[in-house]
């Protein structure tokens, strides 16, 4: 049994907790709050699922792979993932553990599914456009500007990959909308799409988990032209999350089993090192 901790217990953190109660090879090794010492972790882990927000992810992550524990986080600035992956590379590497960065949905798997539709058509365009839905990222980083006491981020699709966000902010007493307005607009999460933000009294009032994409991609495959992909999916945000990074525990601690020690991304995985069952039953199930 693959012994999997949490730290972090919040939307995610608690969807992880579910994913690995209900997977067949592993067991819960403990949750912690990502204000817990590291120091009071114990040492029967072997792989530590890191659900805090983005980015306390690097902090976290570099002192459990200097301790030979694997990570599996869900790190979600695009922008980030190679500096990321670089500076957690050379801690795992120079102490024998695996982590295995950006494993959300997206990024994640639908990292590997736009590579997967690249590879079916290697010259053309990949579009992706999310939600309608709730950003967990978007909106953790609303909540950490100051004034703010609560927020909602819903991304709106507007086709082409182009996106619109819709910001809902609960305000601090004494907080100033304008000063509020202008940090969020500011924050790299939202200063590069077209974003609103607007005060209400209750974000309770207008709070849903649920989440989508649309993948689509034109291209050639060889010198046929004309060729056409779409990947449809609709989701609780939270728990799709949670069971990607459950699952990316799993191929953590194969590739740790096998010498391959080091940060990956997940289009970098096995996809069978994914699954549980053996090498066997998999491909007979699967090819």
């Amino acid at each position: 049994m693959i012994k999997v901790a949490i730290l972090g217990h919040g939307n995610i953190g608690r969807a992880a907790e579910a994913a690995v109660k209900a997977a067949p090879d592993m067991e819960l090794a403990g949750i912690y709050h990502h204000d817990d010492c590291l120091s009071c972790i114990a040492g029967n882990i072997d792989v530590m699922l890191v659900c805090t927000p983005t980015r306390e992810v690097q902090k976290f992550a570099t002192v459990l792979a200097a301790r030979g524990i694997c990570t599996v986080d869900s790190f979600d600035i695009h922008g980030q993932i190679w500096s990321l992956r670089t500076a957690l590379d050379a801690v795992c590497q120079a102490n024998q553990s695996v982590s295995i960065i950006s494993a959300g949905w997206d990024p994640g798997s639908d990292s590997m599914i736009r590579a997967l539709l690249m590879a079916m058509a290697p010259n053309g365009l990949t579009y992706t456009n999310f939600g309608p839905g709730r950003s967990m990222g978007h909106t953790v980083a609303a909540k950490a500007i100051p004034g703010v006491k609560n927020a909602l981020s819903m991304t709106i699709p507007l086709g082409t990959g182009i996106h619109r966000r819709m910001v809902y902010i609960e305000l601090e007493e004494g907080a100033d909308f304008k000063t509020v307005e202008a940090a969020i607009l500011a924050d790299d999460y939202f200063a590069h799409d077209e974003t609103h933000v607007i005060a209400v009294e209750s974000v309770e009032a207008l709070n849903n988990v649920a989440h989508g994409v649309n993948l689509v991609r034109n291209g050639v495959s060889g010198e046929t032209h004309n060729q056409r992909f779409e990947f449809n999916m609709t989701i609780n945000n939270p728990a799709l999350t949670g069971q990607v990074m459950v699952s990316c525990a799993r191929a953590a601690m194969r590739m740790k089993e096998r010498g391959e020690f080091g940060a990956k991304t997940m289009i970098e995985l096995r996809p069978i090192d994914l699954l549980p069952g053996t090498k066997e039953s998999l491909i007979k199930a699967l090819v």
